[in-house]
């Protein structure tokens, strides 16, 4: 162990004192909670006045683009910096080669275009992957036998990061984990004019078993079919690898990072930080989400304030900010 402590022993320190009133322990705080450490995940939809609950969700929605309009309004009126936006695409529009994913006219495209004239203050980041335009529910392109391959759908992936920016997104998220696709996203952006598009990688994003109730948000659950991400996205037994997978995102170009899931994986945040000193965001996925409600529905926990322990974690690791399904409940908690 590194750390040698300065301090006298017992009873010269006692480190009870500075927690025995409320005013010491406030000054001696080391981290703090603010909505601007807030990243909201929402879903939209096709149509008019149209929302769904999502049942593995309770309390999220699939909403269309108008009703996620006021949604954001009110994120924005909380102090929540960014929204960060999944289309549910229609079955009909799905296909092998996801076309759909730059279409102009897409449903991303155009709530990107909805949200930054409604509220053009806040910041709207988009995904950046097939799984919710493909008809076998994976995040890429794939060959005869179902392998998902890299470079063709690299390239479907900077046709659709630049849609996005060109319907005005303020940040792409490539969250397919794709190799490459980073330097080929920022190389077109930058050829393109999109300077200040920024890139948060999904950099480290674990094949985890906590991202069930998401895919059912999406509509991909059923299209997978019991299939899995293990040949892209990374194992959850390594750690060193995160780090390798993050600094070359970060020398191809991302601003920022993600590790995927939360709270589970903590301990890559904080190597991540602590080694790479870049801007780092963890994302707390649905399960995590889920198993929450869950406990609090049933009277195992306090909602409040276990929600809010459970974000204050994030920032102990050294997140920068968190993607949560909770930032609206949490903005109002903090107000």
């Amino acid at each position: 162990m590194s750390f040698a402590s300065s301090r006298g022993p017992y009873p010269t320190t006692r480190m009870r004192r500075l927690r025995a009133s409320t005013f010491a322990r406030a000054l001696v705080r080391e981290h703090g909670l603010t909505p601007a450490d807030f990243i909201l995940p929402v879903f939209v939809l096709e149509g008019s006045g149209e929302r769904e609950a999502v049942p593995s969700m309770p309390g999220v929605e699939r909403l269309s683009v108008d009703l996620l309009v006021e949604l954001a309004k009110e994120a924005h009126g909380l102090g929540i910096p960014a929204i960060a936006l999944f289309p549910v695409v229609p079955a009909e529009r799905k296909s092998l080669q996801a076309e759909e994913a730059y279409s102009a006219d897409g449903l991303a495209q155009r709530a990107v275009r909805a949200l930054k004239d409604a509220v053009p203050e806040l910041g709207v980041m988009t995904d950046v992957a097939l799984d919710p335009f493909t008809t076998h529910g994976q995040d890429g392109i794939i060959d005869d036998d179902g392998y998902v391959l890299n470079d063709i759908t690299k390239d479907v992936l900077v046709k659709q990061a630049l849609s996005h920016a060109e319907a005005g997104a303020d940040v792409v998220a490539p969250s397919d984990m794709m190799d490459g696709r980073i330097g080929a996203i920022r190389e077109l952006l930058e050829a393109e004019g999109h300077v200040n598009t920024l890139i948060m990688s999904y950099a480290a994003k674990y094949a985890s078993s906590y991202y069930g109730p998401f895919r059912d948000a999406v509509g991909s659950a059923g299209n997978i079919k019991g299939g899995n991400k293990f040949s892209y996205q990374m194992d959850p037994a390594n750690s060193d690898e995160a780090l390798h997978e993050c600094a070359l995102d970060l020398a191809e170009g991302a601003d920022m990072i993600m590790v995927k899931p939360g709270m589970p994986y903590l301990d890559i945040v904080r190597r991540v930080k602590d080694e790479l000193k870049a801007p780092t965001f963890a994302y707390q996925v649905s399960g995590e989400y889920a198993m929450h409600k869950a406990a609090f529905a049933n009277g195992w926990l306090q909602e409040e304030v276990v929600m809010l322990e459970s974000l204050l974690s994030f920032k102990r690791a050294g997140c920068d900010g968190i993607l949560t399904y909770f930032a609206l409940d949490a903005a109002r908690a903090l107000q």
